[in-house]
């Protein structure tokens, strides 16, 4: 049967005065970072933005990429990609690798005490270095040309998420890294001929994170979920332009 959009949904709805943890995913943070009103709008009145359609290939390639690790996390080895880059690491073992990698069944979760908010995110791989710190790490996949990098405006988000699955570690009680890696996955176009397969050319990229600013933005999401008024527009939600755009015609 074909899923169509629920446009106002009535489940997964911020609620005042319930004593339910409120699950709160690291996009939905993301989104509150983004625009504080569709934030609003989605978690406390059930009106989501329209989803994007599934990116299938992504997807594969992620899961290539945790089949590939996690034969070397079973063997206690080192990927040919980590001595190539100078990571000194290997795959983490965990009896919940699979559970944090999880994001639909909660990944790893940590109960914010003073909001009542239970942070979520499904991260893609962990790893461990000599010092037993973790190592947070993320899977990238595009077909662009040039070399791939961080450095565009736009990967704030892969930033931010790297950043706030660093917290959530920490606040599980790990000891982990400040440095995470983003596996980077870049699509070769400039064969002669498809051939039937896509070839991609794998970085890994180091990243400073630094999650101070996840504890006062989980506060402040909390503070715009208890509100009764809504909030500002995100100064570049495409959403709340088009909203504002269509209002203006249908006048």
């Amino acid at each position: 049967m074909t899923k169509y959009y629920n446009a106002k949904r009535t489940r997964n709805i911020f609620e005042i005065n319930s004593k339910v943890p409120f699950k709160l995913s690291r996009s939905k943070i993301d989104l509150f970072l983004n625009c504080p009103r569709c934030f609003y709008l989605d978690r406390r009145l059930g009106i989501g933005q329209p989803p994007g359609f599934p990116m299938s290939l992504n997807v594969a390639v992620d899961k290539l990429l945790k089949k590939e690790f996690d034969i070397h996390r079973s063997n206690g080895s080192v990927h040919p990609l980590m001595k190539t880059y100078g990571v000194d690491a290997i795959p983490f073992q965990h009896e919940k690798i699979d559970t944090w990698r999880d994001s639909l069944g909660g990944g790893i979760q940590y109960l914010h005490i003073p909001t009542n908010l239970l942070i979520t995110g499904g991260v893609d791989d962990v790893w461990v270095n000599p010092d037993r710190e973790l190592i947070i790490v993320d899977y990238k996949a595009t077909a662009k040309d040039g070399e791939v990098s961080l450095d565009a405006e736009w990967q704030i988000g892969y930033k931010r998420q790297m950043e706030i699955y660093q917290w959530l570690f920490r606040k599980n009680n790990f000891k982990v890294s400040n440095t995470g890696f983003f596996v980077y996955c870049n699509g070769d176009t400039d064969k002669k001929a498809f051939d039937g397969k896509l070839e991609f050319t794998v970085k890994i990229l180091p990243y400073d994170g630094n999650d101070d600013w996840v504890e006062g933005t989980v506060l402040k999401a909390h503070e715009c979920l208890i509100s009764n008024e809504l909030p500002q527009v995100g100064e570049n939600c495409d959403f709340c332009a088009y909203r504002t755009a269509t209002k203006e015609v249908e006048k």
